[in-house]
């Protein structure tokens, strides 16, 4: 019997526009019914998935939220932290010099200061609209090496993003979790941190093995929890990486693929 499934959010639990299916949130409010703990696991913050948390009420004291691509696992009602991996400024310094020698954009999220970024550009200004975060510009120079950053990404075109990866040093890929999220984001985590561990250490917050749970992604920062779960499921729409080391592969997030997999697994069990 499944005790846990964790959902990624954009394009797996959301529809293109944004949204989720009256069919999905019947799926989703059943298998609670049936006891099972339903959680969000995505790369955005939680001011980010506050919404969503409220629209399925995935927002008391016994629901749980892995944010930032698992830098940070919460309670969603208390908000205390049940885990936590994050970056420095010093980190933040290094990639910006990283993203001038290839030439991409970067921004960061400060734990202080929120949406950072020597330089606005248009994906950075897409992160602050879809996570409800205002903007500051600054010189990740002035950054104290200790100053807390919980991720860091670099952002741009996915044509000139492409070309900047290709030119990374191999170096950085043993010093961060590198995990790409969408063809326009490149992400940079603690090196202990992914959605893999995140989930691991909530299920050991809630006494639940890895065979209880069920993981839903389409994307390289899916990887790691699709890897650690006991079903990992893969989208209709997910990435080719993604799919071929799933056990299951659902309908894409248009055609209701994490109601399917609630149905398939859950309720008919």
């Amino acid at each position: 019997m499944y005790k846990l499934i964790a959902l990624d959010m954009d394009g797996t639990l959301l529809r293109e526009d944004g949204t989720i299916s009256e069919r999905t949130r019947k799926a989703i409010a059943a298998a609670r019914e049936q006891g099972v703990r339903v959680v969000l696991a995505s790369g955005r913050p939680l001011e980010g998935l506050e919404r969503y948390l409220n629209e399925l009420e995935l927002n008391s004291h016994d629901d749980y939220v892995l944010s930032y691509n698992g830098s940070l696992v919460q309670n969603v009602g208390s908000r205390q932290v049940i885990r936590s991996h994050i970056l420095s400024g010093a980190d933040a310094r290094q990639l910006f010099d990283v993203s001038q020698a290839v030439g991409v954009n970067i921004h960061a999220f400060s734990r202080q200061q929120g949406l950072i970024t020597p330089r606005s550009s248009t994906y950075t200004e897409l992160e602050g609209s879809i996570n409800g975060l205002p903007l500051t510009e600054l010189d990740f120079a002035s950054l104290e090496p200790e100053h807390e950053i919980i991720k860091i990404m670099l952002i741009d075109e996915p044509e000139v993003l492409a070309r900047g990866v290709a030119a990374l040093p191999a170096a950085l890929y043993e010093q961060y979790t590198v995990v790409q999220s969408a063809p326009f984001f490149l992400e940079f985590l603690n090196k202990q941190s992914n959605k893999g561990s995140g989930l691991a250490a909530l299920a050991a917050h809630l006494d639940i093995q890895a065979d209880e749970i069920i993981c839903v992604g389409d994307a390289g920062n899916d990887r790691h929890m699709l890897e650690y779960a006991g079903l990992a499921v893969a989208m209709g729409n997910a990435s080719p990486d993604i799919k071929a080391i799933a056990d299951f592969i659902s309908h894409s997030n248009e055609e209701d693929g994490v109601a399917h997999v609630i149905e398939t697994f859950i309720l008919s069990a």
